[in-house]
């Protein structure tokens, strides 16, 4: 394990009071950051897609305060760490063993949060006996599920990319080259300003009470240096993901919001019915970032209980 540096890893927010890692896997690279309480109840948590291991200020102090160390690793091909082609879902179980393990952890709680949700289920399912608690926040289903319907009630742009990432990668890097390209050029300030253009209005004013710093900054780390993190993600979700979500033997919980229109709330229901035991939070008025933004302590209190 290396500690990383901030010419390593060059971003606006470096100033977060954070400890950085980069930790080697079968020769490939993750980058793994952590914060909260260094003595406190390892609790692995994934961001969301596209992304990067960026903590919100109000996170970081929450989790510190209810004794919740707080690690996050950016997932392949995202910034910081090494592509792996063709992964799946099932195969982010073996880095975050190799995370756990260079940090000095046995046994931790784990959840992700939209597009992380799945990797947490992953940890859960194939680290049984390391992983006493998982919970998706806002997370996706299987999108080959029979019994789901993946777009019903999704944002026009986020259900083009689940059909672009069935069509394959090519069509998948063309839809979303643009994104990527306007995420490089455009400053903080500007990238703000067209969030309504992407965020339907419960999202929107989420946004405009301060995590849209947090999630803009997010999406650009997470893609400085390509879209390989993004495809990958989308390819692995719309394959099969390796494992079974019913056969997660530890306590799991689904928060979600009812309103969701990114992950709409019919993969919450999908996740209740298919976990064993499901603690479900699904309160009817939120969209989705009120529960990325405000649930995670909330979250915290739960996973805790299992420790």
């Amino acid at each position: 394990m290396v500690r990383a540096t901030a010419t390593d890893v060059e971003w606006e927010r470096v100033e977060q009071v954070m400890e950085e890692h980069r930790v080697v896997v079968g020769g490939r690279a993750l980058w793994v950051v952590e914060a909260g309480d260094r003595a406190g109840t390892p609790v692995i948590m994934y961001h969301g897609t596209p992304g990067a291991p960026l903590f919100w200020d109000e996170w970081r102090d929450r989790a510190a305060a209810r004794g919740v160390r707080l690690v996050c690793y950016a997932r392949p091909g995202y910034t910081g760490s090494s592509p792996a082609p063709g992964r799946t879902v099932a195969d982010g179980a073996a880095d975050c063993a190799a995370v756990a393990d260079a940090l000095g952890i046995d046994r931790f709680a784990t959840w992700g949060v939209s597009g992380g949700g799945p990797h947490a289920l992953a940890a859960a399912a194939l680290l049984p006996g390391r992983v006493f608690a998982v919970a998706t926040v806002g997370g996706l289903a299987p999108w080959d599920a029979e019994d789901l319907d993946v777009l019903d009630g999704m944002l026009e742009d986020n259900a083009a990319e689940v059909q672009a990432a069935r069509a394959g990668d090519a069509a998948l890097r063309e839809l979303l080259e643009p994104t990527r390209a306007a995420m490089a050029a455009g400053d903080r300030g500007a990238l703000l300003g067209q969030l309504d253009a992407f965020l339907d209005d419960r999202d929107l004013e989420v946004a405009r009470a301060g995590f849209g710093e947090v999630l803009v900054d997010g999406i650009r780390l997470g893609l400085r240096d390509g879209l390989d993190g993004w495809i990958q993600d989308d390819l692995a979700f719309a394959g099969p993901w390796g494992f079974d979500p019913s056969e997660i033997a530890c306590p799991a919980g689904v928060w979600h919001g009812g309103q969701d229109s990114m992950v709409p709330v019919a993969h919450a229901h999908w996740l209740a019915a298919h976990l064993k035991d499901a603690h479900v939070v699904v309160p009817g008025d939120a969209g989705h970032l009120a529960m990325v933004a405000y649930r995670m302590d909330e979250v915290h209190e739960w996973l805790l209980r299992f420790r």
